[in-house]
Order: structure tokens, then C-alpha cells, then sequence
């Protein structure tokens, strides 16, 4: 795949992992961000992947590599999530 493909199925995968982490309260992520967070979730995912599995994992646009790419970037996402949760102090008792 090209540049402008992991572009676009990076904006794919974000904005799908976007819509399952999001819950309720989900705010519209930007175009970037949805990008950085398919394509790194896509890398992660293939990682775990081919660790799991064994095999390799080639990224092409089928929905194998789409699926892989969408879970990388939920397990992502709800990192990212965590972290500002605790970063941000929320859940704590602060006056």
C-alpha cells in the first residue's frame, strides 16, 4: 500500500474505533488524529497479530487487515483515554 492508502485506511480505522470507544459522551475527533490513530492502531494491531498468530499479516484492503487495524486502534484509543483520565484528575476527589 501507498502513502495515500494507509492515509485513508488510517482515517478509516480511527474513525471507526472512534465510534466503538466513544460511548455517549464521544467528541468528534479531527481528521489528523483520526489518521495518527488508524495508522499507529493498525501497526500495533498487526504486531499483536503476527505475535498471537505467527503468521504475518500483509495490510491490504481487505477485511482482515481492516478489522486488525480497527481493534489496534480501539485497544489504542482507550489507552490514550486512560492516560488523560489520570492525567486530567478525574475520578478523584480534589477540591
Amino acid at each position: 500500500m501507498g502513502p495515500i492508502s494507509w492515509i485513508i485506511f488510517g482515517a478509516l480505522a480511527g474513525w471507526a474505533a472512534n465510534l466503538v470507544v466513544g460511548g455517549r459522551d464521544r467528541r468528534p475527533q479531527g481528521c489528523i488524529l483520526s489518521v495518527l490513530v488508524g495508522v499507529l492502531g493498525a501497526a500495533l494491531g498487526g504486531f499483536i497479530y503476527t505475535a498471537a498468530t505467527g503468521r504475518d499479516l500483509s495490510f491490504s484492503f481487505d477485511f482482515t487487515s481492516f478489522g486488525v487495524a480497527v481493534l489496534g486502534a480501539i485497544g489504542l484509543l482507550v489507552v490514550v483515554r486512560l492516560v488523560r483520565g489520570i492525567g486530567s484528575g478525574r475520578g478523584s476527589n480534589r477540591s
